[in-house]
């Protein structure tokens, strides 16, 4: 998902125990992401051991690409051609965002309660020329595991960063923004490339 620049918040972190993604403790890589039709884009990722070294890289590598691409806020696994559910998410600084965690990996995660539905413009890196009108949850709840430690979170969001978290687990089940659009109406040609 793409959005716009964002800034560190130490404070952000304590609805996630703490956990930044230093405590990683491996640098991460920058990755390729991958475009629409990729075949690893339409397939639901596999659930992943959030302790193992591998799951711990493909996290720092996720946070890496992330933050050297301009705009986003948002970025799964099988964007960059790996097909499992972990994401990383940072809505620090975007003027829309009312609740922010900071930076964030999720492996596993799932929505355990969504209300308050509303319609909001999207993008994302894996469909460069095109955004859509999309209908989400403005309220959420979402447990999954953290990388590394393997702790099981809770996390309680609304606004822009439970939209931001409900694009990234439909990436990480296979799914793109365009099969959650109404319609070829609510489809639109990109007009600023961030």
């Amino acid at each position: 998902m793409t959005g716009e620049e964002r800034a560190p918040d130490a404070e952000a972190y304590a609805g996630l125990g703490g956990w930044t993604p230093e405590a990683l403790s491996v640098p991460g890589e920058v990755r390729a992401v991958v475009s629409a039709p990729a075949p690893v884009l339409s397939r639901a990722g596999g659930e992943v051991d959030p302790t193992a070294e591998e799951t711990v890289r493909l996290a720092a590598d996720l946070v890496a690409t992330m933050r050297v691409s301009p705009g986003c806020v948002g970025l799964a696994a099988p964007q960059i051609g790996v097909g499992a559910q972990v994401f990383a998410v940072d809505v620090t600084g975007h003027p829309k965002a009312v609740t922010v965690h900071g930076t964030f990996v999720l492996c596993n995660a799932r929505v355990v309660e969504a209300s308050r539905w509303k319609a909001g413009r999207e993008g994302c890196m894996s469909v460069p020329d095109l955004t859509g009108d999309v209908k989400r949850a403005s309220r959420l709840v979402v447990e999954g595991a953290l990388p590394g430690t393997g702790k099981a979170v809770r996390l309680v969001t609304d606004g822009f960063e439970a939209r931001a978290l409900q694009h990234e687990i439909d990436h990480c089940a296979g799914l793109l923004f365009l099969d959650r659009v109404a319609g070829a109406h609510a489809v639109y040609q990109r007009k600023v490339y961030l």
